[in-house]
């Protein structure tokens, strides 16, 4: 891994990672598929592709999950559902080092994912009446959120994130701007509260006003200390009793250390380049992301989590349609439509191929996730890979064709509709949820 030395390399560094991030954060907003994805084309998945909407065609499901590896993605796992129907694959490898192959079982740290699990928490205690979603703030945390920003900022602006709030990320790791292997490798045993980072989310400059969409990790955080005070429980531990647990899932946790127990790949981080070779960071306190991202799931329950959530037996109508209720998540172009919409930990997104999906995704330091659901729970598909930040920029902050992003959304959108388009209709929507480019801009 190279690391950077304090001299004129520095200086040149920090521009080029501020030009990455500025060109990053058009292709995290656009809401598609990632930068250069729309003028590719996997030739694997393009003539395997299923010809019907409805069953699994597992041969393409294989081949397009295979054309994600082929493509650059060190390995991958995937699970799809459509009914009762059910099909797991992987492809690519767990271990760069020693080629131990994938496997479609495989325990896998979720990221933003989390936050889905979170809201569905603070919408239990809507339902019981302990928390108001329109309610300040500050009238459950005065202290944590004092003055006008604890009367103005209500409990949905923090679950749709339209409040305003900063991202802890840059503060937590300062030196992702400089030198990010330097700043990964320093946080990876470092333990870290919920207090201390909502802090420094609240004392962070905002990316917009109160009022528009701007995700912020923050915004769960409180969440958590939120469910916290009502409940009288840590909320990790609320969430497992009642969320994890009612939902049914067998392999899906808040992690006790900084290893995750149960069988699993690594997970290695490139960080757009900077990280060369991509290292691997699968062993990580993830106290630093906590009630927004710190789970460890499968892809199969992570199916069995949203179809009963999107089918109602995690939460009532009202508190279901509540969580459904949406801003816009990004300002389109003049002319364009918005092709996704934020509700209260959950979103909805118009794939290539034109259909609308539920869901959410995520990323941490070596581990992306992607899960999305038609609307009433039927078809599903999830998957995780084990290479993150992948994508290049060229000296101007321009991003390069990304043969891996492209890929990875013909996987989904061919899971998901059984036909995926051949073009993608926009520029780019599969973000990195948890740390994501335009946090290293100053």
């Amino acid at each position: 891994m190279r690391h950077t030395r304090p001299n004129s390399r520095a200086g040149r560094r920090r521009v080029r990672l501020a030009a990455v991030a500025s060109a990053a954060l058009l292709s995290l907003l656009a809401g598609a598929v990632p930068a250069g994805a729309a003028a590719q084309q996997s030739a694997t998945a393009t003539t395997s592709a299923a010809s019907t909407t409805s069953g699994l065609d597992r041969k393409a499901l294989h081949a397009s999950l295979d054309a994600f590896h082929q493509a650059g993605m060190y390995g991958a796992y995937s699970s799809v559902r459509d009914g009762s129907a059910q099909w797991r694959g992987a492809a690519g490898v767990a271990d760069i080092g020693t080629g131990r192959p994938m496997r479609p079982d495989y325990e896998h740290r979720v990221g933003s994912i989390t936050k889905t699990f979170t809201s569905v928490a603070v919408l239990q205690q809507v339902a019981k009446g302990r928390i108001d979603l329109d309610a300040p703030v500050g009238g459950y945390l005065p202290q944590l959120v004092p003055g006008e920003r604890g009367r103005q900022v209500t409990v949905r602006m923090l679950l749709n994130h339209t409040s305003g709030i900063g991202d802890y990320i840059l503060p937590a790791f300062p030196k992702l701007v400089t030198d990010p292997g330097q700043a990964l490798d320093e946080g990876r045993f470092r333990r870290m509260v919920p207090e201390e980072l909502a802090r420094l989310g609240l004392a962070a400059e905002p990316q917009a006003p109160r009022g528009t969409h701007a995700y912020a990790n923050t915004n769960y955080i409180i969440a958590g200390l939120l469910l916290e005070k009502v409940t009288g429980q840590d909320a990790e531990s609320y969430i497992t009793r009642n969320v994890i647990r009612k939902a049914g899932l067998r392999h899906t946790y808040f992690p006790r250390s900084a290893r995750i127990p149960g069988p699993h790949a690594r997970m290695y981080e490139s960080f757009y380049g900077t990280i060369d070779p991509a290292r691997d960071y699968s062993v990580y306190d993830m106290s630093w992301a906590g009630t927004a991202g710190a789970m460890v799931s499968t892809m199969s329950d992570l199916n069995d989590f949203y179809r009963r959530l999107l089918g109602g037996r995690l939460l009532g109508a009202a508190e279901l349609r509540e969580m459904k209720t949406t801003v816009p998540a990004y300002e389109p172009a003049p002319g364009q439509e918005v092709a996704m919409r934020y509700g209260l930990g959950l979103y909805t997104l118009r794939m290539p191929s034109g259909g609308w999906y539920w869901g959410h995704d995520g990323g941490v330091f070596g581990a992306g996730t992607w899960a999305l659901s038609t609307e009433d729970g039927r078809r599903q598909a999830a998957i995780g890979y084990n290479l993150m930040k992948y994508e290049r920029f060229d000296e101007d902050g321009k991003p390069l064709p990304d043969p891996i992003g492209t890929a990875l959304v013909r996987h989904m959108d061919g899971a998901l509709s059984g036909a995926p388009a051949d073009r993608a209709p926009g520029a780019s929507l599969m973000p990195q949820r948890l740390v994501a480019p335009e946090q290293l801009r100053r």
